[in-house]
This record gives structure tokens, C-alpha cells and sequence, in this order.
């Protein structure tokens, strides 16, 4: 199937569904800096980013007002796609105003499981080759994510408005929840604490300490390889000490696979490989408890049905003309 980059595409409303719900993210977690204005970090400077990220947004409308046709949309919504790259972080200046949560979840984890699984499969696979496949299947998130929009985009360009929303809206009902339930996950909260502790189940309360201290747990390094090396530069370069309950990384991807299973079964069967190991991944790196994944599972398909919902309900363009009942 040949694509028409040219071929024309409107928006009658103005605004696309995705870039609707990315202002309504943005207006909500402005007010709410507004609210805690005296207990931020650098407010100031989050409250001139989110003006940027709306210039940038309506700049694009404006561009694609010029220029009309599927790769001026494409750009318009992948934008709004690459913006998630800001707002992850940034969900951590507000999570770090609240007590951090980690000594529950390492307790609920010890209770469940008798142990703290993701040292425990760490020590059942000390080996270069566990390593490096469960960091490519880590490091895939978001190629994964790239591989579904653009094969939407490509072959069934009519969805791809959907698609891109339910994607985005998903990441901003993570974020928010985030915001709200600080946990950080093993890699932050074992160094915080100390492996002494760990071992001994000592699982203290930190209060807010990563209000002023975000040291990482390297993850297994049984030798360097270059997946490893991948995702340890990428985590240096990103990661804060948030977002661990649910895994996002378990729930976006989950919702990556029902989307490609939807559209293409070849290319669902084509991800599964690395869906498998990013899901096995996200213990044995310690970016997770163990409950973050079986949590992240049920959160994606409870998200995916709402966000679906909701681009059908209230931010359909009736210019992509979908199949709404499909």
C-alpha cells in the first residue's frame, strides 16, 4: 500500500484529539503548581516549559493551517508523542513534596512472595546473556511504541488519530497517578535504605528523601554489554525516583499489543519476543516490584477501555472518519 504523504487531511474542530488532551494534562498540572507555587523546586521555570509546549502545539496548528495534508498531521501528533519525553520527569517535582510509599510495597512484596523478587531473579540469572536480553526487551519500549503508531499511520492512516490518543492519554492517567503515589521502585529505594536492610526485611519509612537524593542502583552488570550500556545511559540521562506503581512500562506495552493485535496479527506475534522480556525486565533491573507488573497488567486494560471511551465520547475527529464500533 502505497502512502499519500500530501493527500489532504482536516481538522474541523481545529485541534486534534491528541492535542486536546495533552492542553487539558497541561492546564491540570498547571494549576496545580500554581497550588504548591511556595513548595516547588523552580516553578517558575515549569510554568514558562508548559507555556513552550503550547506555542510549539498551536506553531503546528498553524503550520499544518499552511500546509494541509497526512505528514503535516503526523508531525502534529508525534509531536505531542515526543513530548511525553517532558513529562515523565516531571511528574517526579510533584511526587517529591509527598512521603514516599516504597516501604509498603517492598512490605507487601515480602509478604506475598517471602522475598524481594527482583533481587532474587537477579541472583537466579548471574549471567551476561540473561542480562542482555532482558535490557534489549527493556530498551524496545519505545521503539515498540514507534512500531505500532507508524504502522497505523502507513496502513490504516484512519486510526492513527485514535491510536495516538489512547497512547498519550494512557502515559497522562500513569502520570497523574504517579503524582499522587510516590513510589520509586527497588533501584532507588534499596541504595536509600541500604541492602543490609533488605535482607534483614528492615523495609524503613523515608519520608520525603528523594526530595533531596536520587541514587540509582546499577542494574546487573555481569558484563557490560551493549544492551545494558543502552539502558544505563538512558536511565542516568532520565530516570527519576518515580513512577514504579503501576509499571507504565508493563501497561503502555501491554496496550501497544492489543493494538497491534488488533490491526495486524503478524505484527503482534512480530513484538511478543520483546514484550515478554521488557515485562521480565522491569523486575530483574529492579526498576519494579514484582506487584508493579501484575498491577501494570490490570491498569492496561482498565486504561485502554477508558481511553477508548473517551476519544469515541468527547474527542473524535469526524475527519478521520473511524470505525468507531470496531
Amino acid at each position: 500500500m502505497a502512502l499519500d504523504w500530501f493527500k489532504r487531511v482536516e481538522s474541523s474542530k481545529g485541534l486534534f484529539a491528541v492535542e486536546r488532551i495533552s492542553l487539558i494534562y497541561n492546564a491540570i498540572t498547571t494549576i496545580m503548581i500554581v497550588l504548591l507555587f511556595s513548595r516547588m523546586d523552580h516553578p517558575v521555570t515549569m510554568l514558562v516549559e508548559r507555556v513552550g509546549i503550547v506555542a510549539i502545539t498551536f506553531a503546528l496548528i498553524f503550520l499544518y493551517q499552511k500546509y494541509p495534508c497526512r505528514l503535516s498531521a503526523f508531525i502534529r501528533m508525534a509531536v505531542q508523542m515526543a513530548f511525553l519525553a517532558y513529562w515523565y520527569p516531571d511528574t517526579f517535582e510533584f511526587n517529591r513534596l509527598f512521603p514516599n510509599l516504597d516501604h509498603l510495597f517492598a512490605s507487601a512484596e515480602q509478604a506475598l512472595f517471602g522475598c524481594q523478587p527482583a533481587v532474587e531473579f537477579m541472583n537466579l540469572c548471574p549471567d551476561i546473556w540473561f542480562s542482555e536480553a532482558f535490557n534489549m526487551g527493556y530498551f524496545a519500549y519505545y521503539p515498540m511504541m514507534a512500531v505500532v503508531a507508524i504502522y497505523y499511520f502507513v496502513f490504516r492512516f484512519e486510526w492513527f488519530e485514535k491510536v495516538s490518543f489512547v497512547l498519550v492519554t494512557s502515559f497522562f492517567i500513569y502520570y497523574l497517578i504517579y503524582i499522587f503515589v510516590p513510589v520509586a521502585g527497588p533501584q532507588f529505594y534499596f541504595p536509600a535504605i541500604g541492602m543490609d536492610n533488605v535482607w534483614a526485611e528492615n523495609f524503613l519509612s523515608i519520608g520525603d528523601y528523594f526530595n533531596h537524593n536520587d541514587v540509582l542502583l546499577p542494574g546487573p552488570d555481569f558484563e557490560k554489554g551493549l544492551f545494558y550500556g543502552l539502558v544505563e545511559t538512558s536511565q542516568e540521562v532520565g530516570e527519576r525516583p518515580t513512577a514504579a506503581f503501576p509499571s507504565s512500562h508493563v501497561g503502555i506495552s501491554t496496550i501497544c499489543m492489543i493494538m497491534a493485535w488488533r490491526v495486524n496479527r503478524k505484527l503482534c506475534y512480530g513484538l511478543m519476543p520483546f514484550y515478554a522480556l521488557l515485562c521480565c525486565a522491569t523486575v530483574y533491573i529492579q526498576a519494579h516490584y514484582l506487584i508493579d507488573v501484575f498491577a501494570g497488567w490490570v491498569s492496561a486494560v482498565c486504561i485502554y477501555i477508558v481511553s477508548t471511551w473517551m476519544y469515541k465520547r468527547w474527542f473524535v475527529s469526524r475527519d478521520f472518519h473511524l470505525v468507531l464500533n470496531r
